[in-house]
């Protein structure tokens, strides 16, 4: 049985990417609304809409299932980019932004404890961090596809790029049809308030799963936002139908990083990928904005790899701290933080943008995400403190 679902997760994910629009996004957002703070704001929208149905599907996928929470989500999905692909005025921008934020919200947490179950019914929970990386590169080939394709439709009409990703996502949603529900998920029979309160109590005795919690929030605030703004940056050097040729880097070194992940980490430990991964994402990314060239879309894509590694690692660290009954209720109540902080931050970065240009908001971001580098940092030394304790006791 996992077999098939492995399988159809790695199809399910090569559609989520495969949208054509994804690198374009916030420049189609700010032509249809008008400046780069309206564009943004749909991104915030999503955050929030994210956040309000976090909790509520992540007790549902650990009440009712993996699979249904999946289908559901594909069903919103689909509606979210019919009412872009429409695109009227802002105001269908917002209710596709509402949707798709439902449509997160039913897949964070839902999808990695579907893939996580899934192992279990056959023993393998140690094959985890290999399959997620494995089944997640497939969304980043789905994104190198489409990008290409996009940007290249999109020089003529942005209204084929939207309605061919609309057609992408129903795909999809048939897709989701076929996976079969893992045996190892235990229906509870607590209430959703005593079910949300054990988590939370694991939540704050846990200092290791608070700071890979408060990492992941900035993380998503801060870094993830500007990646999805990177775009408006590439847009001020490259022409249109070039930007999709400049996420080929990106998305097939993610791919890569995904893909290997798993013997990458069964040699380095998550700690120590997670701390390497933002370092080096900063100073890349520093260099290529303070010294804007030709190039610099080129050299932000070239961190791709080591990010997808980082998605890995960091899972991998926050996975080894869940109950095995609370994994989509614990990673949802982490997204919503991801999704609130990253709401916040959609206006700051869109109103800079449209004041100072897209270049410095983006490098604004950057200067601000060094508080996630400092949090891995933390988690590193401990790591080390206590790996070497443990060697300490050993020899005596």
């Amino acid at each position: 049985m996992y077999r098939k679902n492995v399988r159809l997760l790695s199809i399910f994910n090569f559609l989520i990417g495969f949208t054509f629009f994804a690198p374009l996004a916030i420049i189609y957002f700010a032509k249809v609304s008008g400046s780069y703070t309206l564009g943004t704001s749909i991104f915030g929208v999503i955050m929030l809409s994210a956040a309000i149905f976090e909790v509520p599907t992540g007790i549902l996928s650990d009440k009712v299932g993996r699979r249904y929470t999946i289908i559901f989500g594909s069903f919103a999905r689909v509606a979210a980019f019919i009412f872009y692909a429409i695109g009227l005025s802002y105001w269908f921008l917002v209710i596709g932004a509402i949707l798709e934020g439902m449509s997160r919200a039913f897949y964070s947490g839902n999808n990695e404890a579907f893939l996580y179950d899934t192992l279990a019914d056959d023993g393998k929970e140690e094959k985890y961090k290999e399959y997620l990386g494995k089944t997640n590169s497939h969304e980043f080939n789905g994104l190198t596809l489409s990008a290409v394709i996009g940007g290249l439709i999109a020089s003529i009409s942005f209204v084929y790029v939207m309605w061919l990703a609309v057609l992408s996502q129903i795909f999809m949603l048939i897709v989701s049809f076929q996976f079969v529900e893992p045996r190892s998920r235990h229906k509870e029979g607590t209430n959703i308030y005593a079910h949300l309160h054990e988590a939370l109590t694991l939540f704050m005795t846990n200092k290791k799963l608070r700071l890979l919690s408060l990492a992941s929030i900035l993380a998503n605030s801060l870094d993830e936002l500007a990646y999805q703004f990177r775009g408006a940056f590439y847009n001020t050097i490259w022409p249109i139908w070039a930007i999709g040729f400049a996420n080929i880097v990106s998305n097939v070194s993610a791919s890569a990083g995904l893909y290997f992940s798993g013997k990458i980490l069964n040699k380095m430990k998550s700690e120590t990928a997670k701390l390497l991964q933002s370092l080096f994402d900063k100073f890349i990314n520093i260099i290529s904005l303070v010294f804007p060239t030709i190039l610099s879309p080129i050299l932000m894509s070239s961190t791709s790899f080591l990010y997808g590694v980082g998605v890995v690692a960091e899972n991998d660290l926050r996975q080894r701290e869940y109950a095995s009954n609370q994994r989509a209720t614990m990673n949802s109540l982490i997204s919503l933080g991801r999704s609130i902080g990253a709401a916040l931050m959609t206006v700051i970065l869109g109103r800079t943008a449209d004041i100072f240009g897209p270049r410095k908001a983006l490098l604004m971001m950057v200067f601000l995400a060094f508080s996630v580098t400092y949090i891995y940092w933390i988690i590193y030394k401990n790591a080390n403190q206590k790996m070497s304790i443990q060697d300490k006791l050993t020899k005596v």
